[in-house]
């Protein structure tokens, strides 16, 4: 961790201070606000939540392995028996988040418990064998598309978790997102709700992370485009690129146009030949230009660029909202 010592803080004072390095303790806290009935349950705490680990710095490595970075971070408190219900949802979540990024071949492995666990071994037969059964019925309902795994004694302390690899487009296999099942937070920090025998009863608890670090996740997609991203993922989608200043007013027409639809658009109003500011934007990845033609200001020729085949063809105005 990243440990800080306030100024002019009393050396009688043993206090510890840090940056935060997980987001679980927090949303524990939230839970903990207020009685909680079962009726109320599941409640599901989410954000994009920015933590600091202090990793060796040998290891670090580009947006793959850094010392802040931002989590997807979810927690579920439920029930035993809500248990199987939403891990089941959320590897729903999971897989359509990925299959969104264009990664259609993923693995789930479980990951069972590991030598030194708290937690009775009666309550890790159960978590195994509820999670084992999901792992089963993830398996029947992708009807072979997800591969399935076991990970003997590679599960965390607190509880066993699923692991989602990704195969990206060269091959390369990438772990992201984990479900965690946790026995010991809620227990540690004395959460609890109140079950239909108004009895105190302690919530399970679910760690849930699709992309894990979006760092990271982020460099896993630049990686698996080769810098190409898709346009609807693109940072900078459309640049509108004049061959003479006559088209300067037409190419800020169209690129109001452009960001009225929804997209990301601006113009290159440069004195500089065409070629070059199509080369320098197509080096930069970006997926739409667009030139502006100085005989007929009422077309635009767009060069849409697919990547494979370099496809070029006109496109007049009023065909560009559906790009």
């Amino acid at each position: 961790m990243f440990k800080v010592t306030p100024a002019g803080d009393d050396a009688d004072d043993d206090r510890v201070y840090a940056l935060k390095p997980m987001n679980c303790p927090g949303h524990v806290q939230i839970f903990k606000h207020g009685l909680k009935s079962y009726r109320e349950l599941p409640i599901r705490l989410a954000e994009f939540g920015v933590v600091h680990r202090y990793e060796p710095s040998g290891s670090l490595h580009g947006l793959m392995r850094v010392r802040g970075f931002t989590q997807d971070d979810a927690h579920i408190f439920c029930t035993d028996e809500q248990l199987a219900d939403e891990c089941l949802k959320i590897n729903d979540l999971i897989l359509s988040t990925y299959a969104d990024f264009g990664f259609n071949e993923i693995t789930v492995k479980l990951s069972t418990r590991p030598e030194k666990r708290v937690g009775s071994d009666e309550l890790w037969d159960h978590a195994e064998s509820v999670m084992s059964e999901v792992l089963r019925t993830i398996e029947e309902k992708s009807n072979g598309r997800i591969k399935t795994g076991i990970l003997p004694g590679e599960g965390a302390f607190y509880g066993p978790k699923f692991e989602y690899t990704l195969k990206d487009a060269i091959g390369r296999e990438w772990q992201c997102g984990t479900t965690q099942v946790d026995f010991n937070l809620p227990e540690r920090f004395g959460a609890f709700y109140i079950d239909k025998d108004s009895e105190k009863r302690q919530p399970v608890m679910i760690h849930r992370a699709i992309c894990g670090s979006m760092e990271r996740f982020l460099g896993i997609l630049l990686e698996n485009y080769a810098g190409h991203l898709p346009l609807w993922f693109a940072p900078l989608q459309v640049v509108v690129a004049t061959i003479t200043s006559e088209a300067d007013d037409y190419a800020k027409q169209v690129v109001k146009k452009l960001k009225a639809a929804g997209l990301l658009a601006t113009t290159d109003l440069r004195n500089e030949k065409i070629n070059y500011k199509v080369r320098e934007h197509s080096l930069q990845k970006v997926p739409v230009i667009l030139v502006a033609v100085k005989e007929r200001l009422k077309t635009v020729q767009s060069t849409c660029v697919d990547w494979e085949v370099r496809n070029k063809y006109p496109c007049p105005c009023q065909k560009l909202s559906p790009i």
